[in-house]
């Protein structure tokens, strides 16, 4: 599958981003000549750099936010603009050149397969998947352990970016969307609505430019907070069930 058998009114590629001016024009191109005709766009999270003008460069329609919402709000900005243009199809691609956009036609393509509301390109389907440092690779397993009881079945890449949705799950993540680190959270607020999601194989790669701003403290308080927030989905859930 090919952008070709997709209507420009069908499918949106959202890039969420702050400060890449660095790898947001190489990864626009990249999405480009893979899925010719298919608009991407870069929702800017206030950024310091040249990533608005980098990404206007390589042919990317951009939403400039007026102030730093962190990747969550970054993230539901880009969905509630989708929902409200009327795409069918939404899938995210970071900024930061990790994601390897020829992953994309087969996100679509379980999409449309599947019926799902979400596809998740997990890095852990084929082999064991890219090495991490020690306190991420066990926040990884950590949530892999909290989630399964949660969702009833496995997840194995929860941590993800590579996701697509479909307008369902799009309605859904315009109106209510996890807002600091929204991948893990996000699985619970499907849960709760019995929407189904599925695994599908894709690419991992270094970063493009820049570096990761997340450190071993950072990764402790990610899984405290990320923690708190699905055990409040869960507890909201039950609350609605009674």
């Amino acid at each position: 599958m090919n952008g070709d058998a997709v209507s420009a009114n069908q499918l949106l590629i959202l890039v969420p981003a702050y400060n890449e001016a660095g790898a947001v024009r190489g990864v626009v191109n990249e999405v480009h000549r893979v899925m010719p005709g298919v608009p991407v766009l870069v929702v800017d999270d206030c950024s310091s750099d040249a990533t608005v003008s980098e990404a206007r460069v390589a042919g990317a329609r951009v939403l400039e936010l007026p102030h730093h919402l962190g990747l969550g709000g970054c993230v539901q900005a880009g969905y509630r603009l989708a929902f409200e243009l009327g795409y069918q199809y939404v899938i995210r691609v970071d900024g930061d050149g990790q994601h390897d956009p020829r992953d994309i036609p087969t996100i679509l393509h379980a999409l449309e397969r599947e019926g799902c509301e979400m596809v998740i390109g997990s890095r852990f389907i084929n082999g064991k998947g890219p090495s991490f440092g020690l306190m991420r690779s066990a926040g990884i397993a950590f949530f892999r352990a909290v989630l399964r009881p949660i969702l009833g079945k496995p997840v194995r890449d929860p941590t993800s970016g590579f996701v697509g949705v479909n307008r369902t799950a799009l309605g859904l993540f315009s109106r209510s969307f996890p807002l600091e680190y929204p991948e893990i959270e996000a699985l619970v607020v499907l849960q709760r609505r019995r929407f189904r999601f599925v695994e599908v194989p894709c690419h991992m790669r270094p970063r493009k430019a820049g570096r990761s701003s997340i450190t071993a403290v950072k990764s402790l308080y990610y899984m405290a907070h990320v923690l708190l927030g699905v055990f409040v989905n869960v507890l909201k859930f039950e609350g609605r069930r009674k």
